[in-house]
């Protein structure tokens, strides 16, 4: 193996290895003040918060700031994301319409079957692995994380989708073509399951002004208001 890329590897793991050092104390912070307070924080702070909006949602444009925009930016920048969309980009550099068609029909039907060939291969490769490190690490903040290609082909996920190509939708149109620098934050949904309140931060993944893909990160928005609360 070449020095160089034995050397960008070791970088990348040191790299993970402080982000989940930060990640992790930032969350024994939280645990150790919520366990501090007794239960005393409401469930419906989040919605008390100065960052929610008249009809009680949580406002993702004041609460998704720029720091932690920052933040999804500097993971997002791992070598393991740009290694897979350079291939991925690669590989689809010639794809028509039509083909995407057919591969995101069939994507929708492997989601009903147990064969599942191609969501498999997106599933169990270094990108998606890296992806739901990410999530896990975050404790409940990313509720679903995903990159998609030059196309809007997924590359890497940390859940199945429900479709494979993202590219006729707002958080693709919205950023991709844009720009390397674009960001698009949809409005807050309620997540009936469980019962938060939850948007999409969706931005142009891009290295040297030169952009070659987009990622949408689910974020739990009554988690952040309730971090926001408590200082952290």
């Amino acid at each position: 193996m070449p020095e160089t890329s034995k050397s960008g590897r070791r970088a990348e793991s040191a790299a993970w290895a402080r982000l989940s050092r930060v990640i992790f104390l930032r969350g024994m912070v939280l645990c150790a003040m919520v366990f501090a307070l007794g239960g005393m924080l409401p469930p419906t702070a989040a919605a008390q918060a100065p960052e929610s909006s008249p009809s009680g949602a949580p406002d993702p444009q004041r609460l998704i700031n720029q720091e932690l925009i920052a933040e999804v930016r500097d993971w997002l920048s791992a070598e393991t994301v740009f290694l897979v969309l350079e291939a991925r980009n690669a590989e689809h550099a010639n794809i028509g319409q039509a083909e995407i068609d057919a591969l995101d029909q069939q994507w929708r039907a492997e989601r009903e079957s147990d064969d599942q060939p191609l969501i498999a291969a997106v599933l169990n490769g270094p990108l998606s692995t890296y992806l739901t490190q990410i999530q896990a690490a975050s404790l409940g903040l990313f509720s679903e994380i995903f990159v998609v290609d030059t196309k809007g082909l997924n590359a890497g996920q940390s859940a199945i989708t429900s479709d494979y190509w993202q590219g006729d939708e707002a958080k693709f149109q919205n950023t991709f073509p844009v720009g390397p620098d674009a960001v698009f934050i949809d409005e807050a949904e309620l997540h009936e399951g469980s019962r938060t309140w939850r948007a999409q931060l969706n931005l142009t993944i891009a290295r040297d002004q030169q952009a070659v893909g987009a990622a949408t990160v689910e974020i739990n928005l009554t988690e952040l208001a309730r971090r926001r609360a408590l200082g952290l």
